[in-house]
């Protein structure tokens, strides 16, 4: 599995041990930044990672910010991303078993650090289950097509 992965300066210690973690679960990865702590616009990362997701490169994205609320709102701008802000495990394992979500947010200020990187396993040990929410993840990318046409 390829991870695109960013965070924002304030993401940056719970970034590092997610990589950490990837390199066990022998994941491959990019990271996207930020890679020190200066301050940065967590836009530019969330628009980064989610654009490497939406080319098909990588399977899943991971974005880090202070509240993950940022990183959550700016990546789900972007055509086809299904980013999801978790703060434990069992929205991490349902968000892609019913929302099919391509891109997990997490806030470093909000959640421990062990309970991060195992919303991490979970979220990726998760698919997406169909069925009944194939209909609803429908209707979730009619969304962004009707929000296009009635500008």
């Amino acid at each position: 599995m390829r991870i695109a992965l960013g965070c924002d300066h304030r993401g940056l210690k719970l970034k590092q041990a997610i990589m950490e973690l990837l390199d066990k679960l022998i994941h491959d990865y990019q990271d996207f930044g930020c890679y020190d702590n200066e301050s940065v616009d967590y836009p530019d990362i969330a628009r980064s990672v989610a654009e490497a997701v939406m080319s098909v490169r990588f399977d899943h994205g991971i974005l880090i910010c202070s509240s993950g609320i940022g990183m959550n709102i700016a990546a789900n701008k972007v055509k086809g991303i299904r980013a999801a802000l978790c703060c434990d495990t069992f929205s991490a394992q349902r968000a892609r078993q019913h929302n099919d979500a391509n891109v997990l947010c997490l806030g470093e200020d909000v959640i421990e650090q062990d309970l991060a990187l195992d919303m991490v396993k979970v979220y990726l040990a998760a698919t997406f289950e169909g069925g009944r929410h194939l209909q609803r993840l429908e209707k979730i990318r009619a969304l962004e097509t009707d929000s296009l046409d009635n500008r």
